[in-house]
């Protein structure tokens, strides 16, 4: 039977990707020796659930007992500090397109809202995934991206998540006379060229979700 501390350990790794104790160590911001106190004990410190929940966004009671959601959400800290954002199925493409368009919201990922604030309007964020090779190295298979949904003007050089009649992509792009060219950072890939008609383009905020400041 797994112990008290086990349980916490396990949930933290879920959630936060962690692999082993001196990764919870640095996370924390203890020391090690701290760490395998704590397990000998079979503790968990409040403040490092307090860390967490402040740092991170996740919830201490969730964190101690599997109580309530994982994540906080906006007005469940007392400041107002996290704002939660959803994860959406829509997958972007960063090869040669992606048909899952499914938009339908799978998980909330919480951010601080300051962070949120200064790259663009928080409240009309999603995260997606990204897969294929056309943007690497910046933006590498299996990324997820923080997409700004209110910011569509077109700036040269600048990263779009794009969507063309069923097909969403993730490209910088370029606006010429009668048309839309889609470039990749991936010089493999040749520039994709489409009439201007309907499209929808949205900036990328940050091209993976734990680029947010914690």
């Amino acid at each position: 039977m797994d112990t008290h501390f086990q349980v916490f350990f396990a949930r933290v790794s879920n959630a936060l990707g962690i692999k082993n104790l001196s990764e919870l160590a640095t996370l924390l911001g203890v020391n090690r020796s701290s760490i395998t106190q704590a397990r000998k004990n079979n503790s968990v410190p409040a403040n490092w659930l307090l860390a967490l929940m402040r740092n991170h966004g996740l919830n201490p009671d969730w964190l101690e007992g599997g109580n309530g959601p994982k994540w906080l959400k906006p007005g469940d800290t007392d400041d107002g500090e996290f704002f939660s954002v959803p994860k959406v199925q829509a997958r972007l493409c960063a090869g040669a397109g992606s048909f899952e368009v499914e938009s339908r919201i799978e998980d909330h990922y919480s951010f601080k809202t300051a962070w949120l604030q200064s790259k663009g309007a928080k409240d009309r964020m999603v995260l997606m995934d990204v897969f294929g090779n056309s943007m690497a190295p910046e933006i590498k298979d299996g990324d997820t991206v923080l997409i700004d949904q209110s910011q569509t003007a077109i700036i040269a050089g600048t990263v779009y998540a794009v969507g063309v009649e069923d097909t969403i992509m993730v490209k910088r792009i370029e606006k010429h006379p009668r048309k839309l060219v889609m470039l990749s950072d991936n010089k493999e890939y040749a520039p994709i060229f489409y009439p201007m008609r309907k499209w929808i383009a949205c900036v990328l905020s940050e091209r993976s979700y734990g680029y947010a400041e914690s």
